[in-house]
């Protein structure tokens, strides 16, 4: 099979691999570029966080003289190398709702962060930093090689908005950060850290969930913290561009490996708007797309590039 086989004689999208096509016609490091962009950042951001507790053991066995902490904290709120404050918008906004008055380094991370995601996606977060995105992407391959037909059971897509504004309610009456009890990344962080056991019992939950109840359920329709930061993305600089929609041969496989696929449509077929750039705020900007077409349709590119 290579690049320019007629969909007629293509297997169906539930029994393919939807790579297959695009390690035939473009080779398998561009058929996986920008996925393994996205994990070698990921996991680059874990290995900066896990650093100081490593180097701190070894220091405790005299393998080392002192410890290293590149970066201090988690995901939530860091101090990089002593100088960069760097805070999770959505938790300064429970800190506030709770009645606390967060330290000026705060607000200044908090800004670092929101102009940050403002310029290049609020859901680049989800797809190129969150460590749970790896959880769900494995229940997502595990699913098509499985053949799990989709089922009816993924929640509302309102549910994360509701969820969003729910844990801000917590927070005021509690007087908590009541996310940060729950939130699954900071228990992943802990659970890495320390090896406590109900944090891996949380990640397994949700890869169970995306696996055998809701494909991507979780990320998609439940997490509050991808809905904040998809209420970022709305005027993002940063876009997928389906510069080369007349090549499309309606293979789908595009289809198949986005995480949020609504959001190819209205710039691959003109449904809704003639140009064709991805302007949705659930767009991730995750690049699978751009790896498994065999027509090479998509690119990253800006919201402003309206040329087809």
């Amino acid at each position: 099979m290579n690049a320019t086989t007629p969909k007629s004689r293509r297997p169906s999208v539930a029994g393919r691999d939807p790579t297959a096509a695009a390690i035939a016609g473009k080779g398998w490091w561009r058929a996986h570029r920008w996925l393994l962009w996205r994990r070698a950042v990921q996991f680059g951001v874990l290995a900066l966080f896990l650093i100081g507790p490593v180097t701190t053991w070894m220091t405790r066995q005299g393998w080392l003289s002192r410890p290293w902490w590149p970066v201090k904290g988690n995901l939530s709120s860091s101090l990089t190398l002593d100088q960069l404050p760097l805070t999770d918008p959505y938790q300064l906004l429970q800190s506030l709702a709770a009645g606390h008055t967060p330290l000026g380094s705060a607000f200044i991370g908090a800004a670092i962060v929101l102009a940050f995601y403002l310029l290049c996606g609020g859901r680049v977060y989800c797809s190129w930093v969150c460590p749970l995105n790896p959880v769900t992407d494995a229940a997502s391959w595990l699913r098509r090689k499985l053949r799990l037909r989709a089922g009816g059971h993924a929640p509302p897509k309102p549910l994360r908005m509701w969820l969003l504004a729910a844990t801000l309610a917590a927070s005021a009456v509690t007087g908590t950060l009541a996310w940060e009890w729950v939130n699954p990344v900071s228990v992943l962080h802990r659970a890495l850290v320390f090896g406590a056991g109900a944090g891996w019992a949380l990640v397994l939950g949700i890869f169970v969930y995306d696996l055998l109840v809701a494909p991507r359920g979780w990320c998609g329709h439940v997490c509050p913290v991808g809905a904040f930061y998809g209420l970022l993305g709305r005027r993002a600089l940063l876009r997928v561009n389906a510069a080369g929609r007349e090549r499309c041969d309606n293979c789908m496989d595009c289809y198949a490996v986005c995480p949020e696929p609504q959001v190819i449509r209205p710039a691959l077929k003109a449904a809704g708007q003639d140009h064709p750039v991805i302007l949705d705020r659930d767009c991730t900007t995750c690049g699978r797309c751009v790896d498994v077409c065999p027509q090479q349709v998509f690119h990253m590119s800006h919201r402003f590039r309206h040329r087809s």
